[in-house]
């Protein structure tokens, strides 16, 4: 994956580990635990503590593990995934806080039952977690399934989102009609 150019980074803790925030120009480009699958080379990237997006970014994430809101206002830059990455990232977005879905229900949505594997994929290579919502999608059983992230952090993603994990309950999205961008 190209990141843009001029891409900036800092650190912020979480209760679940240091978080790597990065910006771009235009919003943030990134969130990741470090020690997650598909971690970007952070290294080209300079350390920039006073950015504005990555301070309002760890603002606002330290309100969320805080349980005191879980609302993203933070402006993104998503332009640099595949536009069926992207189309995923934006389904992603639209679930909302305290829901699930499936792999297969975002396929769905995007008009193509068949994709499943590769929203999985697209799923997986979700560059902001928490804040685009990677960890609200579970196996079509209701099972927890992959998380960039580790498993135990997608646990307690869901469970402060106060997400039953017994219940199997899962909003089913509709597929999309038109474009989506």
């Amino acid at each position: 994956m190209q990141f843009p150019p001029n891409t900036v980074r800092t650190t912020t803790p979480s209760p679940l580990g240091t978080l790597t925030l990065a910006a771009s120009p235009r919003g943030l480009v990134g969130v990741w635990f470090g020690d997650q699958a598909h971690l970007p080379e952070l290294a080209p990237w300079p350390v920039q503590t006073d950015h504005p997006v990555l301070l309002q970014t760890a603002r606002e994430l330290d309100d969320y593990f805080a349980g005191k809101g879980f609302h993203f206002s933070i402006p993104l830059d998503m332009a640099y995934g595949t536009a069926f990455q992207q189309q995923v990232w934006k389904c992603l977005r639209e679930i909302p806080t305290g829901g699930t879905t499936t792999y297969g229900a975002i396929s769905q949505r995007l008009g193509n039952p068949n994709a499943v594997r590769a929203v999985g994929g697209a799923v997986g290579r979700n560059p902001i977690g928490i804040i685009v919502p990677c960890h609200r999608v579970i196996g079509a059983n209701g099972a927890l399934t992959g998380y960039a992230g580790g498993l135990d952090r997608k646990v307690a993603l869901l469970t402060l989102e106060r997400v039953d994990l017994h219940a199997n309950q899962r909003p089913s999205l509709a597929p999309i009609s038109g474009n989506l961008f």
